[in-house]
């Protein structure tokens, strides 16, 4: 049994509306069907197209915020004084009897 598209069911409850957008399809050419696609289409593009700036907007705003972190380095002395606590932090305890 081969299986063949099924056309989309297509009920407005709003009479009105179905004569608007049947209207809309005839002077664009085209079908109901497929003008409602192009819209759904064209809808969904609109959508992408927004979500992609938004994005590219929070990529620049992090970009800026972390591009100047090299002012952050603390100087050698710092680090090596640092470095130098957390090996006492990190040392086992002495001295002490259990």
């Amino acid at each position: 049994m081969t299986s063949s598209p099924k056309a989309l069911n297509l009920r407005f409850p709003d009479p009105v509306q179905r004569a608007a957008i049947e209207a809309a399809a005839r002077q664009e050419g085209v079908s109901l069907q497929e003008y409602i696609l192009r819209a759904a289409v064209d809808r969904a593009t609109a959508v992408e197209k927004t979500f992609l700036a938004a994005f590219r907007a929070s990529q620049a705003r992090s970009g800026e915020a972390f591009r100047d972190l090299g002012e952050l380095d603390p100087a050698p002395e710092q680090r090596a004084a640092e470095q130098t606590a957390r090996r006492d932090l990190n040392a086992p305890a002495q001295g002490h009897a259990a």
